[in-house]
């Protein structure tokens, strides 16, 4: 009972009140009707009287023993049963009105308390009830004496139709009592996860991460076989995560008709299986897949997204609407977290881009290459930088304009790019100025990537033909710190520029002692 939804000490006011009732019931129909009780009326107060005292000290330990609730709750359970059997005794015996109020005192502590207490209270009161009626017939309680008493049948035989009906109630109304905890219960649970998944979607501010998220708290919540996450801000959806799917398959481009359709109606569907001709890309993720529940992912009633997941069902029955609601809600979450993964990429990109040409801009050049740097000391590495600078970009912005200008520089940027490895970094120095950092790169090698670098540029399809002066330095033979190769390769640029242009200077600074930053002698060697 820990466990239940209403807590314990709202049950206990309320069987409070509903004991203080059943006091007062008694006492007043004792009162009003002084024949249909064979016990004096000082018994019947000192019965109730008793009773009443007991509510008061039940109620004191529950105020002030929080420790006491749930054994206290189960004493005055009993007390409730002996109460009531003595005053089915002193009414009536198996004739007595109170009979009722102990149908009613069931059915209350079943809805209550629980289903397993309830079958534990009717089994209370059969006992109480027969051991009564032996009482009286061993005559260790008066028998009941009353007019009615001879109406057709045994005392026996009427205890006997009275515990049977008793346990027809009991049985039923716990069965019924037993559905709904069991409905609360779950969806207790399905309350619980949800939380659970969006405190965990909090934490996570990747778009991958955010569906991982999704894909693993739907399988362990509703047992989903197999599931995938697909979302794209723009565009064609990808597979973002999964659960049990065949992820490493080769998609063709495109959106599957199934995906159109949720993203349309914007609402959850249900099939029973896949076609294949109509998803080819549904298909190859999920091979074979029956009872689907295809949920959209909506930002702003915006598709960014769906979830596809088969439910392992047995045969001939459906899915329940509760979990089909409930991914709904996790959906939810995940859309708008998933919303904002995207726009946190987005921010950042723009923080750490230029605008203009899409490569990287000068603050995450600097700190690209003081990690860089930090890197290459660690492991003993060579790390070399290439700083470029567009020949006559003045001149060319003059005469042709500044859209040509900028047409120029992404054009430019493009090329620097096209000719680099995948982790080396491309930047926008500043104006018409690039720099491209090459880690684990030899000052030989360095020179070949800078011509590399000057010929693309040379040769790129740019609206007025340009070409690009490149200085190098590589670490730590040129420069022991970020900043000294930086200005190693920017000395050697301007040699370039002094030399002619259109060509690649590599730096002949010498380190008189390689732990300094800032070196004296610097000179440069032409290419």
């Amino acid at each position: 009972m820990e466990h239940d939804m209403v807590p314990l000490g709202e049950r206990l006011r309320y069987m409070q009140l509903f004991r203080l009732t059943i006091a007062v019931m008694l006492l007043v129909g004792r009162l009003v009707s002084p024949e249909i009780a064979q016990a004096p009326l000082g018994t019947v107060l000192v019965a109730v009287g008793a009773y009443t005292l007991a509510l008061a000290l039940a109620e004191a330990l529950w105020r002030f023993g929080e420790r006491r609730n749930l054994p206290l709750f189960g004493v005055m359970l009993l007390v409730d049963g002996v109460f009531l059997a003595y005053m089915g005794h002193a009414t009536g015996g198996t004739l007595s009105p109170v009979r009722y109020l102990i149908l009613v005192h069931l059915i209350v502590v079943t809805l209550l308390a629980s289903y397993r207490t309830g079958l534990k209270m009717a089994l209370w009161h059969s006992v109480l009830l027969f051991v009564v009626f032996h009482a009286q017939e061993a005559e260790f309680l008066e028998p009941v004496d009353r007019a009615y008493r001879n109406l057709p049948g045994t005392d026996y035989q009427r205890l006997s139709t009275y515990v049977g009906a008793f346990w027809l109630v009991a049985l039923c109304t716990a069965g019924f009592s037993s559905i709904n905890e069991r409905e609360l219960r779950r969806r207790r649970v399905d309350l619980e996860a949800l939380s659970q998944i969006a405190n965990s979607l909090e934490k996570v501010h990747k778009p991958h991460a955010v569906a991982g998220v999704l894909a693993d708290g739907l399988a362990d919540t509703f047992g989903f076989e197999r599931l995938v996450v697909l979302g794209e801000p723009k565009g064609e959806p990808t597979l973002l995560g999964h659960r049990g799917a065949e992820s490493d398959v080769t998609v063709e481009p495109g959106i599957d008709q199934l995906v159109r359709a949720v993203w349309e109606r914007r609402e959850t569907l249900l099939l029973k299986r896949i076609d294949e001709d109509a998803n080819p890309r549904l298909a190859k993720w999920l091979p074979n897949a029956k009872n689907l529940i295809v949920t959209p992912l909506l930002a702003e009633d915006r598709p960014i997204g769906v979830v596809v997941a088969e439910h392992s069902m047995r045969q001939g029955s459906r899915v329940e609407q509760r979990v089909v609601a409930m991914v709904s809600q996790f959906s939810a979450h995940a859309a708008l977290a998933l919303d904002n993964a995207w726009l946190l990429e987005r921010v950042q990109e723009m923080a750490e881009t230029d605008g203009l040409t899409g490569v990287a801009n000068r603050r995450t050049f600097e700190v690209t290459l003081e990690l860089e740097v930090t890197r290459a000391f660690r492991n003993g590495d060579r790390l070399s930088l290439v700083m470029g600078d567009i020949d006559h970009f003045k001149k060319l912005n003059d005469n042709h304009g500044h859209q040509t200008g900028d047409d120029v520089l992404r054009t430019v940027a493009s090329a620097l790019r096209s000719v680099s490895r995948d982790f080396d970094t491309v930047a926008r120095y500043g104006g018409e100025e690039f720099a491209v950092i090459l880690p684990n790169c030899s000052e030989e090698e360095a020179l070949a990537a800078a011509e590399r670098l000057r010929v693309s540029v040379a040769s790129a399809a740019t609206v007025v033909p340009v070409t690009i002066s490149i200085g190098v330095a590589t670490y730590p033979v040129h420069a022991s710190g970020g900043t000294g190769l930086v200005e190693a390769a920017d000395e050697a640029l301007y040699e370039s520029k002094r030399a002619g242009r259109n060509r690649v200077t590599q730096s002949v600074r010498t380190l008189s002692d390689p732990f300094e930053s800032s070196v004296s002698g610097a000179g440069v060697k032409s290419a």
